[in-house]
């Protein structure tokens, strides 16, 4: 048995990228910053960022580029994968990315005051990625009852 699973709590980087695959099918990338923050021996504060690169596809895709922006916070749950292809000199690239299969959207738009949206895709994809049911029904809730601090960790 094993499990693949991400779970991640951060702020976007630059506003979202929609694209679409020359099938049609829509894709969404956007990075995510994650900071840990810690005291050291010396009592002097420390804090290290990570920055996590996200893909949604389908129709999730397409509501993170709607709703998502540079600087709002998102609970994204996805599985990691790498990818690889050889860049123009022939050099072998790599890439380790999330794969998201729910996404929130935490706080406004254009502000922190609630206005929680939350999307699962997580029927609609399959092992290669690729969208499995494009014209599948996502529940969009806006329920102002979640804040960061309730999350367990």
């Amino acid at each position: 048995m094993s499990v693949n699973k991400v779970i991640l709590l951060g702020r976007l980087g630059q506003d979202p990228e929609l694209k679409y695959t020359p099938g049609g099918a829509p894709v969404c990338n956007f990075s995510i910053a994650t900071t840990e923050a810690w005291t050291d021996k010396g009592g002097q504060k420390q804090e290290k960022t990570e920055w996590h690169r996200i893909v949604v596809w389908g129709k999730l895709a397409e509501l993170c580029n709607q709703y998502l922006s540079k600087g709002r916070q998102a609970f994204v749950e996805g599985r990691l994968q790498t990818r690889s292809w050889d860049d123009k000199d022939g050099n072998k690239r790599y890439m380790t990315e999330i794969n998201a299969a729910t996404v929130q959207f935490i706080g406004g738009p254009s502000d922190n005051k609630g206005g929680e949206r939350h999307v699962d895709n997580s029927a609609g994809m399959n092992q290669g990625s690729a969208p499995v049911d494009m014209n599948q029904d996502y529940k969009v809730s806006t329920e102002a009852n979640f804040a960061s601090d309730d999350i367990p960790f």
